[in-house]
């Protein structure tokens, strides 16, 4: 009886697993029983049960045989999707050139924006924690804006924009971080370079208001010359995180130090308050764990407000000022002007002439 019972059981759990296995996202619903749609279909329940490697021969089939099929763009789709479920550090690759080819191919389809999306994700499931290596985290976000810079109206656009705010949280948590070290240490320099580009280029870091906090007292430790630098870091925090714990600290401060105090930006303090209210903590145990994984914690990036569209670029260090005569400014213009005058060719012993003897009076010894 008790046999009887586990092997109900087990069946029960496995009619629900398979009843739970994710489908194929882009089936065609066509019943017809034309040759290439038989291979297409074939394909998808071979993706489906995971062997992937019969259904990309299918696939490969089908486009060889009939180049002109009305399922030649979703066969080139279906080989990327398969090499993207298989998971492995090849296949994603693999993954991200097929999905390459068929936005070169197929630009105007609206799968050309998904397929941008996944090439993204396939960075994204690969980023470690911001104390690592960022190599694919600044892809990511590189993939990321390409997807709402040439599909900005997609219906991927919105789980675009929340992923790559968790990517920049990655980014900007690893420049904090630097940042925040120098700034302990003594190094004020480096430390207010590294905590001033990340207030700069990510407004919706979830650790800005405590980056803009140590901004103004590390200027301040710098001295009065750079008193200036100080108020604005204050003057941010004011403005931009009102609901920060620093905000009435920055107040006094500025206050302090005879300066304006500016009104709460209104627009920011929706932003800032609708993160904080769906904002989520890791609890003890989660943290405890968090020790054995790779992956970085996104759960207090930012729900809402515009990420950054442009990528990162260093801030000038504190005391570094252009040289006088030079423009900031690149040019490519080039001129031309006729020399006057005699030259160094003119002037100058031929310099071959040397050369040329060196080896004969090699020769003589």
């Amino acid at each position: 009886m008790r046999t009887r019972k586990i092997f109900v059981a087990v069946t029960l759990l496995a009619a629900l697993l398979s009843g739970c296995r994710k489908a194929y996202d882009n089936p065609i619903a066509n019943n017809s029983q034309q040759p290439d749609k038989v291979l297409f279909d074939k394909s998808i329940k071979d993706i489906e049960k995971h062997r992937y490697e019969l259904a990309r021969l299918t696939l490969q089939t089908l486009i060889n045989t009939y180049p002109d099929s009305e399922y030649l763009a979703k066969s080139k789709l279906a080989i990327a999707d398969s090499w993207y479920r298989e998971g492995t550090s090849h296949a994603l690759a693999q993954a991200e050139a097929e999905y390459q080819d068929f936005i070169t191919f197929f630009p105007t389809m609206e799968e050309a924006a998904e397929s941008q999306l996944k090439i993204c994700d396939i960075h994204y499931e690969q980023m470690v924690k911001p104390d690592r290596d960022n190599t694919h985290a600044l892809r990511a976000d590189q993939e990321c804006r390409k997807v709402l810079l040439q599909w900005p109206n997609s219906v991927f656009a919105e789980d675009t924009r929340q992923r790559l705010r968790e990517v920049q949280e990655v980014l900007a948590e690893a420049e904090y971080r630097v940042g925040m070290f120098y700034t302990k240490k003594g190094s004020y320099r480096s430390g207010v370079n590294r905590l001033q580009t990340v207030s700069d280029h990510y407004p919706l870091f979830s650790n800005n208001d405590e980056a803009l906090w140590t901004l103004g007292t590390t200027y301040e430790k710098m001295g009065e010359q750079y008193q200036p630098q100080s108020v604005t870091a204050y003057q941010r925090l004011v403005r931009e995180y009102p609901l920060s714990p620093f905000t009435d600290d920055a107040r006094a401060r500025l206050s302090e130090l005879g300066a304006e105090v500016p009104a709460v930006d209104e627009e920011a303090r929706k932003v800032q308050e609708y993160n904080l209210a769906n904002e989520s903590r890791k609890g003890p145990m989660k943290k405890a764990l968090t020790i054995f994984g790779t992956a970085p914690d996104v759960r207090m990036a930012a729900k809402t407000g515009e990420p950054a569209m442009t990528s990162m670029m260093p801030a000038t260090p504190p005391g570094i000022r252009p040289s006088r005569g030079t423009s900031t400014t690149p040019s490519a213009d080039v001129s031309v002007q006729p020399i006057s005058g005699p030259s160094a060719l003119d002037t100058e012993p031929d310099a071959r002439s040397g050369q040329q003897q060196q080896p004969e009076q090699q020769n003589d010894q």
